[in-house]
């Protein structure tokens, strides 16, 4: 039976200074910061999450998060499918990052699509000496004969390409001029920032210089024109997301960066609304745009019926009568899904607890989807979260709930083993640790190769994922360590 630390502000405060009292005082005193309790404000149904965020991890402390080149490679660039993306650097940053996060795309590998190719340099110590401009220069001139199909090539720089100062910039100038393709140098070198949310922004940035400044494409325009941003399309979640947009009477003329093209990047000014699923990600190419084109942009969140509907209204009022006469008639259309999906599932759901450790939206975004459910998220938290990211997470939240940013792997495993959640959702580097404490858990970093579970047909498959992870009869088999002791 898991212990409520939900409503139990002072019991969950107590956990936070039991926690801490393991550190030494120095190190107690700066991980106070980061962990918190949700309370209640003066403004209705919103809860105050702040805590300490985006700084600096303590050395020798072990921290969940990546690099920036994870960010910006892993994330933003990778997932564009008609251009070669160059890992430019040691061979082991490449391999790790290559085709983590199942960013499903249409197409044919090697030829007009290379998202789940790994290219590298490969750098070796005569590099370092060296230099690697003209190797970096061969090798574009190589994948160039390989793959005739690309549209362009990004330059994704590892640390040491930073330390020695490579001019990738003036070998990205030389090979646009010679092939006439799009080169986009990424300076994301993994020591840059905190956490992998630098490499988000430097991405962003990239986009910025390297595709827009080089100029906006002719396009055809339409008064329902929207792009759909910030969505990776892992395990496929991008395609639910652009049937409901569709199916509401817009025109999605660019879907980035899963399953994307450099040309729907490229025309993206020309849209009437950008539409952004990861704010952390991408909200910098956003309020780039909103400045620069005039485009205005709204979050939205497709986990679960209640939050769909949300969006879609949301979305819709950016419009006319029509489409939003027309969002009314989606949501009706998919009343009877959920009705039956929530019927299957929400008996044998009711009132289990939950806790997030995920990054980017989902720490906020997910809990709805488990109160459609009849879950309690009673603890979440960010691997690189902003303020503003917690400042959001207030609109989701409960009194009570527990927040935790660049949680230590010794405070989540505390944390678990003290309140004794009915499931735990978090990343690969937890997921073996947590089953091992008898705790079921769920990959919320790419689902655990399952998905979709965006929009109204992923909400079905996350309920019975759910219910699979929980209900499972291997936990019947043996008992977690406390209950053992």
């Amino acid at each position: 039976m898991s212990l409520d630390y939900t409503n139990d502000t002072a019991a969950a405060e107590a956990l936070i200074k039991e926690v801490l009292d393991a550190y030494p005082e120095k190190s107690g005193k700066r991980r106070a910061k980061h962990l918190s309790v949700a309370k209640a404000t003066e403004e209705e149904g919103v809860t105050g999450c702040g805590v300490k965020s985006n700084i600096k991890s303590i050395p020798g402390v072990m921290t969940i998060r990546g690099c920036a080149y994870a960010g910006s490679k892993g994330v933003v660039w990778g997932p564009v499918k008609d251009m070669v993306h160059i890992s430019h650097g040691p061979v082991g940053c490449g391999h790790y990052s290559w085709s983590q996060r199942r960013n499903y795309f249409n197409g044919t590998v090697g030829i007009d699509s290379f998202v789940t190719m790994q290219v590298t340099s490969d750098f070796q110590e005569r590099d370092i000496v060296f230099g690697g401009d003209k190797n970096l220069d061969a090798m574009i001139d190589e994948l160039d004969v390989m793959f005739p199909l690309n549209k362009g090539i990004s330059i994704q720089s590892e640390c040491p390409i930073g330390l020695i100062g490579d001019d990738i910039e003036a070998v990205a100038k030389k090979k646009h001029k010679e092939t006439g393709k799009t080169i986009v140098p990424v300076r994301c070198e993994g020591f840059r920032g905190v956490s992998q949310s630098l490499g988000h922004h430097i991405a962003n940035d990239a986009i910025r210089d390297w595709v827009f400044e080089k100029g906006v494409p002719e396009f055809e325009t339409g008064p329902y024109d929207v792009n759909l941003i910030a969505d990776y399309n892992i395990g496929g979640d991008a395609w639910p997301s652009r049937k409901l947009l569709e199916e509401m009477g817009l025109r999605v003329i660019g879907m980035w960066s899963g399953d994307a093209t450099l040309a729907e990047m490229a025309r993206a000014p020309k849209a009437k609304l950008n539409l952004i699923h990861c704010y952390r990600s991408m909200n910098y190419i956003c309020r780039h745009m909103e400045e620069k084109y005039g485009i205005s942009w709204v979050e939205y969140n497709f986990f679960g019926p209640t939050q769909i509907a949300a969006s879609l209204r949301k979305i819709a009022a950016q419009f006319d009568e029509t489409i939003q006469a027309n969002a009314e008639k989606v949501i009706a259309k998919y009343e009877a899904l959920v009705a039956d999906v929530v019927a299957k599932y929400k008996p044998r759901l009711d009132g289990k607890t939950v806790m997030l450790y995920v990054g980017g939206l989902r720490p906020r975004h997910v809990t709805n989807a488990y109160e459609d459910l009849g879950m309690k998220v009673i603890g979440t938290g960010y691997e690189f979260g902003h303020n503003d990211d917690y400042q959001r997470t207030g609109h989701y939240v409960k009194e009570g709930t527990l927040i935790y940013d660049d949680v230590t792997g010794y405070e989540l495993e505390k944390f678990i083993e003290k309140i004794r959640p009915d499931l735990v959702g978090s990343g690969i580097k937890e997921k073996y640790a947590t089953q091992k404490m008898g705790v079921p858990f769920r990959q919320m970093h790419s689902w655990d190769y399952s998905g979709p579970y965006h929009g109204y047909d992923g909400f079905a498959i996350f309920a019975r994922d759910m219910d699979m992870a929980i209900n499972s009869p291997v936990w019947n088999k043996f008992k977690a360590p406390w209950k053992a002791a």
